[in-house]
C-alpha cells in the first residue's frame, strides 16, 4: 500500500461552498482515505473584512453533510500571524524582499505607459518600480511613514539559491497535461506581495507555512493554481521547508463552461441539499460516484 498521506482542504469563509468546492473537499478526502492517510481542514480567513463565523459554520455544516470527517481541529490562518511573521522576517533577512509604495492605480497606469510590460499566466506582471528605488530614497519614505506593501525580489531569491533548477512533483494533471517533475519557473507572476497592509501576509506565504506546519504531503487542489505553485516551490526553497507533491484538478464548470463562483447561488451546497439532492447525487453528479 502506498505511503499514507495528508491532505487538506482550505477554503475561505467568504461564502457558502457550491459545487467546485464540494469537488475540491472529497478529491482532498478521498485522496487521504484511500490510503489510510489524514484529511485536514484548514479556514483561509487571512481577509477578516469578508471572512464571517457563520459562513464558517456553514462549511463545516456542509463538510459533515457531504459524510466528510476531519481528522485534528481546524486551522484558521487568524490564529497564526506570528508563524508568518517570522517567515516574512527570515526572508527580509535573506534580503529578497523590499517595500513597495505603488498603488493599484500607478501599477495600472505605469503598466499601461510600457511599451512592453512584463506578463504572466494571467496578465501583466508587476513592473519592478520600487525595487530601483535608491536606498536613501526607500530609507526617507519608511521613515516618514509611507504606506507599503512588501514584494519578494524574485532576481534576488533565485541569484541565492543553493540549488537553482528547482522542481515539483505533480501527481495528476496540470493545466497541460503536466505529470511528474516539474521545472520551476521562479519568475513566473514576478515579484509578488508577501505583506499586506490589510491583511498582514499574502496566500502565498501563508499557504506554504501552514502545508509545512501541518505535515501535508499531497496537495490537492483546482489547475487554475498551478502557476502558483512555482513560487510557492521557491517560497519553500528559501524558507528551509518540507516540500508536499502537488495533485492538480480540473475545474467545476457550468452550462456556459465558466467556473463557479460563489455568487452561483443556485449551486451552493445548501441549495441542492434545499432542491432533495442527497450526498450520494452530489457524488454522482461530479463524476466521484
Amino acid at each position: 500500500m502506498a505511503e499514507p498521506e495528508v491532505t487538506r482542504f482550505a477554503p475561505s469563509p467568504t461564502g457558502d461552498l457550491h459545487l467546485g468546492h464540494a469537488y475540491a473537499a472529497l478529491f482532498a478526502h478521498d485522496a487521504a482515505r484511500a490510503t489510510a492517510g489524514r484529511f485536514l481542514v484548514r479556514m483561509e480567513n487571512l481577509d477578516q473584512a469578508r471572512c464571517e463565523t457563520r459562513l464558517e459554520a456553514g462549511i463545516l455544516s456542509d463538510l459533515a453533510w457531504l459524510g466528510l470527517a476531519w481528522d485534528g481541529p481546524v486551522r484558521r490562518q487568524s490564529d497564526c500571524m506570528g508563524a508568518y511573521r517570522a517567515a516574512l522576517d527570515a526572508l527580509t533577512a535573506l534580503g529578497v524582499v523590499y517595500p513597495c509604495f505603488c498603488t493599484r492605480g500607478a501599477i495600472a497606469r505605469e503598466i499601461e505607459a510600457m511599451a512592453g510590460a512584463p506578463q504572466g499566466p494571467d496578465g501583466p506582471l508587476y513592473p519592478g518600480t520600487c525595487r530601483q528605488l535608491p536606498a536613501a530614497e526607500r530609507r526617507a519614505r519608511l521613515a516618514g511613514g509611507f504606506a507599503h506593501a512588501l514584494r519578494l525580489d524574485v532576481a534576488a531569491a533565485i541569484a541565492g539559491l543553493a540549488a537553482p533548477a528547482l522542481r515539483f512533483e505533480e501527481t495528476g494533471r496540470g493545466p497541460a497535461g503536466e505529470n511528474g517533475p516539474v521545472a520551476v519557473q521562479p519568475a513566473l507572476l514576478g515579484d509578488i506581495v508577501l505583506g499586506r497592509r490589510d491583511t498582514g501576509v499574502s496566500y502565498h506565504l501563508a499557504v506554504v507555512v501552514d502545508d509545512a506546519d501541518q505535515g501535508i504531503t499531497l496537495v490537492t487542489r483546482g489547475d487554475d493554481l498551478f502557476a502558483a505553485t512555482h513560487v510557492q516551490r521557491l517560497l519553500q526553497a528559501l524558507l528551509g521547508l518540507p516540500v508536499p507533491r502537488y495533485r492538480h484538478h480540473p475545474l467545476i464548470r457550468d452550462a456556459q463552461g465558466r467556473r463557479l463562483a460563489k455568487r452561483d447561488r443556485d449551486q451552493t451546497l445548501a441549495s441542492l441539499r434545499a432542491a432533495g439532492l442527497t450526498p450520494a447525487d452530489i457524488r454522482r453528479r461530479l463524476g466521484l460516484g
